[in-house]
């Protein structure tokens, strides 16, 4: 069992109290609006999680990972949505400036990506691009007379693409054959659309776009890294994702078990609570050990990585196990619900739609194995 520092459950505690008091009130309200709320990610700006794991340099706390993924399990537990944002803004927005930016480009879009005053998105995913994303098709071409790369192309699937705050999209694009970089495009970049958002199984108040490229230009300095360097750079950046939506997993994971706990305890039926039936007791119980497993190997990977050792093999275990566990605990909740876990108004229907996006999102389960297994030696193609 992974064993936190004081100061970790000190601040678990923090954020656990700012969800039910400033977020859990408003949610289905959220939720129901279809649109990301701007206040709730000005409070969690005002908590400051989107400045955890950022040196103090840029407005961070210089705090470890192992800090975000606390974060990111707490809101996830009361708002998968809210959940997703902070990963994506962390991880996917501002990580990829911070980890392969120039100083300029550092200086000029962490202070306010760090503070949560602005967003940043990742754009990687194409429609015929996803799980092979070594499969890009959106072209970069260097324009001379300008000095300027002109980009053409479509992403997919985008998050925290299309918001008020949104600041800055870093996408990838082909620059020679098989060669893949990345630039930073600012938001209001003529012929770069964001398209309408999408209509989504889960995850309602978040935003999720897909993105269109056309003429879009930006000059040579927005290169992000080194030329050719694109895919690799954020596959590196999809490692540290999959802890961060591991946790997200196991927020929803372990809001799912107490949900169904605490009915199981209440609902009567038959003549006393229908958690004395062993049926019912003992889903839970599996459950609860599941819960506890995805926490371990999640808290283990992000432990691994505040420490400097190789961790992609660990990231790929927790994701793994502690999404399948989250679409399982939410079956589960579900059923415990009976006819009340089918009406929207209880919190297992929105966790049962929310789950299912995270046996995909930051490499399928699929991928997953693909990646254990290669690290186990196993020539998989």
């Amino acid at each position: 069992m992974i064993e936190f520092s004081d100061e970790h459950e000190a601040f678990r505690a923090v954020v656990r109290d700012f969800a039910q008091r400033e977020l859990a009130p408003h949610v289905e309200r959220w939720e129901a609006a279809a649109e990301l709320p701007l206040e709730a990610v000005a409070k969690m700006a005002e908590l400051g999680v989107f400045a955890i794991v950022f040196p103090e340099e840029w407005g961070g706390s210089g705090g470890d990972f192992t800090s975000l993924c606390i974060a990111i399990e707490e809101i996830g537990r009361v708002s998968q949505s809210l959940g997703i944002t902070l990963s994506a803004a962390v991880g996917l927005g501002a990580n990829p400036i911070h980890s392969f930016g120039t100083p300029d480009q550092q200086a000029e879009w962490l202070p306010d990506l760090v503070a949560g005053r602005r967003l940043g998105a990742f754009g990687l995913t194409e429609p015929d691009a996803g799980s092979d994303a070594g499969g890009t098709r959106t072209r970069a071409r260097y324009d001379t007379a300008s000095d300027e790369w002109v980009l053409d192309g479509s992403k997919a699937f985008i998050t925290n693409s299309g918001t008020a705050i949104t600041s800055v999209v870093a996408v990838t694009a082909l620059t020679a054959p098989g060669e893949i970089s990345s630039f930073i495009v600012p938001a209001g970049t003529p012929g770069m659309t964001i398209e309408p958002p999408y209509r989504k199984l889960g995850w309602h108040a978040s935003d999720t776009h897909g993105i269109t490229l056309a003429d879009c230009r930006v000059p040579a300095g927005n290169m992000l890294g080194a030329q050719g360097s694109g895919l690799r750079n954020f596959l590196a950046i999809l490692d540290d994702g999959r802890i961060a939506i591991s946790a997200l997993a196991v927020g929803c994971a372990q809001a799912c078990l107490d949900l169904a706990v605490d009915y199981a305890k209440e609902r009567q039926a038959f003549g006393g609570p229908i958690g004395r039936f062993q049926g019912l007791a003992f889903q839970l119980a599996d459950l609860a050990v599941a819960v506890e497993n995805s926490r371990n190997l999640t808290y283990g990977a992000a432990r691994s990585k505040d420490r400097g050792k190789p961790f992609r093999q660990a990231a790929a275990m927790a994701k793994l196990y502690s999404t399948e566990t989250a679409v399982t605990a939410t079956r589960v909740a579900t059923q415990v619900f009976g006819g009340m876990g089918f009406m929207e108004e209880s919190p297992v229907a929105r966790f049962y739609r929310d789950a299912k996006i995270l046996e995909i999102g930051e490499g399928t389960s699929e991928i997953q194995r693909l990646v254990i297994a290669r690290g186990l030696g196993l020539p998989v193609g």
